[in-house]
């Protein structure tokens, strides 16, 4: 706006000095000026009113310096020679990924550690973070607009490296990994919150082991399975041999039970009965005893 006031005072400058021309000038030199007011007219007014839209907020600057004070978003009314830059305070996030396309940097931007054992470690990382409003003119003023690349980037990089010494490579894979990710979180957050910052989520995505540790395992698991599957065949044929047990000791309870309470008029008697039931039969008839228990059969059929 500042540069269509300019535009327009050339073109009532101009509307002056055509003016003292000949005739054929003079005629174009007041529709000049008149255009050139109102070219500086709209100018100025429209450099009174900044729109700051929803999710930022604007940092004043006059001849170099920072005002303290920040415009919240919506229409403001300022002096024309304010410059005002707005501010983002929606959440970013930033990411450092091994995949091309996944990271805020071009390429494998994963973070490369060194564990306690000496291995390193590739971690893909995402951090979720935000500008406190009120610290905008204080960023501005010392880190500019780039501050992910100034601030976020190198610090987080640090202080994953500086925890990551602590632990195993196979505990950070496993069951540190939540230690790991909480440790660090405080870290950082504590960084960022002194230069205006506010750190929300501290996202571990993956945690990629050299392939020797991977292949190291992989067999343990693979050896914890077995185990665990000769442990459930080995109760499986123990309860198959315990109910065989417990079968064959009912067998030989009845059998004895049985035994013990036949004597032999009771065997008689129920030799009689078997004898009456097959007198009764169509089939049978003559019926011989030799005399003994057993009968003989003659049928014809």
């Amino acid at each position: 706006m500042i540069i269509a006031s300019v535009f327009g005072m050339i073109l009532i400058a101009m509307g002056f000095a055509l003016k003292s021309q000949n005739e054929l000038f003079s005629k174009i030199a007041n529709p000049l000026k008149y255009v050139g007011l109102l070219i500086v007219v709209l100018g100025i007014t429209s450099s009174l009113f900044v729109q700051i839209q929803a999710g930022k907020v604007g940092v004043k600057s006059l001849f170099g310096e920072v005002k303290p004070a920040i415009l919240e978003s919506g229409l403001h009314i300022v002096n024309p020679l304010y410059d005002v830059t707005p501010f983002d305070i929606q959440t970013q996030n930033y990411t450092m990924s091994a995949s091309n396309e996944e990271g805020a940097k071009v390429g494998d931007d994963a973070i490369r550690v060194l564990s306690a054992d000496g291995l390193e470690v590739i971690i893909d990382l995402t951090v979720l973070y935000r500008v406190l409003p009120a610290d905008a003119p204080v960023i501005y003023k010392k880190l500019g607009v780039n501050y992910s690349d100034k601030i976020v980037r190198p610090v987080t990089r640090t202080r994953i490296r500086d925890n990551a010494v602590f632990y195993d490579a196979v505990a950070l894979y496993s069951t540190k990994r939540e230690e790991f990710q909480t440790r660090i979180y405080s870290s950082i957050e504590k960084d960022f919150k002194s230069r205006g910052l506010i750190l929300e989520q501290l996202l571990i995505r993956n945690i990629d082991l050299p392939a020797s540790v991977k292949t190291t395992i992989e067999s343990k698991i693979n050896a914890e399975q077995e185990a665990q599957k000769m442990i459930f065949v080995l109760q499986k044929e123990k309860q198959e041999a315990d109910r065989k047990r417990l079968e064959a000791q009912g067998i030989a309870d009845y059998q004895r039970i049985i035994s013990s309470g036949l004597t032999d008029k009771q065997l008689q008697y129920e030799s009689i009965k078997a004898q009456l039931e097959i007198a009764k039969s169509q089939n049978a008839k003559v019926i011989l005893m030799n005399g003994k228990n057993t009968p003989i059969i003659l049928s014809d059929k």
